[in-house]
C-alpha cells in the first residue's frame, strides 16, 4: 500500500546554493511533541511548532505548507510572559550541522557530579533545550523557546554524526563521532564531560538510549553494535551480524527491541538483553551474499526508527523508498516514493513520519493500527523486565516466547 503523504517543509533556495551542502542528515521532534527541529543544509536549523505545521498543512496542502508556516507563525517577542508560546526560530549554528536531539528537564534528577552548589543554569519543568552537532566537532545548546545560545561543549576533534539525550530528563547527553569516541555530558553540571566511550574501531555513526536509560547503544563503520552499560560507563557487549558498515540505530518504546541499519542492505531487530537476531527486514532481493554485501550498491539503509506503537518499523534506502515494517511480517505494509533520503524519525505521537532530504523534509502519515491487549500487557511488562527474568517466570512456554517477542 502507498502511504498517504501529510506536507513537505522546503528549505529556500538561492542560484549560488550548492547541492551537496544542502543535505538535510537529521530530523528531530521535542519530547512533548511542541516543536519539529531540522538541518536546512549549511549552517541553519529551522525550529517550528509541530501543533501550527499540521494546521497548515490542512489549511494550505501539502505543496504549500513551507510558505505557510514561514510566513504565517508569530516571531519571538521579547516580553517573558511569551517564553512558553511556541514561535518559529531559524538558528544559525555557525558551522555545518549533521546532528540535532531535544531535551527536557525532570527538576528532581539532580546532576551526578560532586560539587553541586553552584551551577550557571537552572532547568527547570518548562525547559526544552536543542543540541546541535557541528562539523568542526562543536555541540551547541540553545534554548528553544528564546533561541538562545547557552553552551558551547568543545572536546570532540572531528564531526559530531549524533546526539542523544537521555529519556529520564536527567539532561545527561551523550554525542557520537568521527574521532572514534562517544562523550557524554552533563548539561545540569554546565555541560561537564562526564566520560569517554571508547571501543569503537573507526567513525561513530549513530547513538541511541534505552527507553529506561541504563543502556547505550552506538554503531559506527564497522559491522559490530555496541552496547554500554550507563550506569557504570562499561561496554555491556557487542552484537554481530551486519555485513557491512552500521549507520542507525534505536530502541523499541518498551526496551525489549534494538532495530539496526546497515549498508548491507538489512535491517535487523535484535534482542539486545542476549544478543539474537529476531527479525530481518531485506532491502534487496534476493539477500546479497557477506562478500557483495560488503561492497556498494543502491539499497544501503541510511535510517531506522521505531514506531510508539512498538508495532511498526520505519526504514530508509538509497532505492529511493520509505518502508514501514510490522515487526511480525515479512514484507512492507506500507511504501513511499523519496529521492535522496537521509534521516526519518516518527512524531511523538506516532502519527507522522518525518523524512529528511536535501535541506527539505517530508511527511507521510504512519499505518494506524488499534494495539491488541495482549501486545499492551507485552509492552508493559517488558518496560520493566528484561528477557533474563521474563524467562525465568512460571508461565508456557508460549507466553514466554510471545513476551521475548519470538513468535
Amino acid at each position: 500500500a502507498r502511504s498517504r503523504t501529510v506536507g513537505e517543509l522546503l528549505a529556500p533556495t538561492s542560484p549560488f546554493d550548492k547541492k551537496c551542502g544542502r543535505e538535510n542528515w537529521t530530523v528531530a521532534f521535542a519530547p512533548d511533541g511542541s516543536y519539529l527541529a531540522w538541518s536546512q543544509g549549511h549552517r541553519i536549523v529551522k525550529l517550528v511548532p509541530w501543533a501550527q505545521c499540521l494546521n497548515n498543512f490542512l489549511l494550505h496542502g501539502t505543496k504549500n505548507g513551507a510558505d505557510a508556516v514561514s510566513t504565517r507563525l508569530p516571531r519571538q517577542s521579547g516580553e517573558g510572559g511569551q517564553k512558553n508560546k511556541p514561535c518559529e526560530h531559524v538558528i544559525d549554528c555557525g558551522d555545518i550541522v549533521w546532528s540535532l536531539a531535544f531535551g527536557s528537564s525532570v527538576p528532581e534528577k539532580q546532576s551526578r557530579c560532586v560539587n553541586i552548589e553552584w551551577h550557571r543554569f537552572k532547568f527547570g519543568q518548562d525547559q526544552l533545550l536543542l543540541a546541535t552537532g557541528l562539523n568542526n566537532g562543536r555541540i551547541k545548546i540553545w534554548d528553544v523557546y528564546t533561541g538562545k545560545l547557552l553552551l558551547n561543549l568543545m572536546d570532540h576533534t572531528e564531526v559530531v554524526r549524533d546526539l542523544t539525550f537521555a529519556p529520564d530528563g536527567s539532561l545527561i547527553l551523550v554525542s557520537a563521532s568521527r574521532d572514534k569516541t562517544l562523550r557524554v555530558w552533563d548539561l545540569k553540571d554546565d555541560g561537564n564531560m562526564m566520560k569517554v566511550l571508547r571501543g569503537h574501531p573507526n567513525w561513530v555513526y549513530g547513538c541511541a538510549f534505552s527507553p529506561d536509560s541504563s543502556i547505550l547503544c552506538s554503531v559506527g563503520a564497522s559491522k559490530a553494535v555496541f552496547l554500554w552499560d550507563m550506569d557504570k560507563y562499561s561496554m555491556l557487549r557487542k552484537l554481530e551480524g551486519h555485513h557491512n558498515d552500521v549507520v542507525a540505530c534505536e530502541f523499541s518504546p518498551d526496551g525489549a527491541l534494538l532495530a539496526t541499519a546497515s549498508y548491507d542492505t538489512r535491517v535487523y531487530v535484535w534482542d539486545p538483553h542476549i544478543g539474537v537476531i529476531l527479525r530481518e527486514f531485506g532491502h534487496l532481493f534476493p539477500p546479497p551474499t557477506p562478500i557483495f554485501a560488503g561492497g556498494a550498491n543502491d539499497r544501503w539503509v541510511r535510517s531506522v526508527c521505531f514506531s510508539h506503537d512498538g508495532l511498526h518499523v520505519a526504514s530508509l534506502a538509497d532505492d529511493k523508498m520509505v518502508r514501514f515494517w510490522r515487526i511480525d511480517e515479512e514484507y512492507p505494509v506500507q511504501v513511499a516514493p523519496l529521492n535522496n533520503g537521509l534521516c526519518c524519525t516518527f512524531s511523538t505521537d506516532g502519527s507522522v513520519l518525518a523524512a529528511g532530504q536535501d535541506g527539505s523534509v517530508y511527511f507521510w502519515a504512519t499505518p494506524s493500527q488499534v494495539s491488541s491487549l495482549q501486545h499492551l500487557c507485552r509492552m508493559a511488562i517488558r518496560r520493566v523486565m528484561p528477557t533474563s527474568q521474563v524467562k525465568n517466570l512460571p508461565i508456557p512456554c508460549k507466553v514466554v516466547e510471545f513476551l521475548c517477542y519470538q513468535i
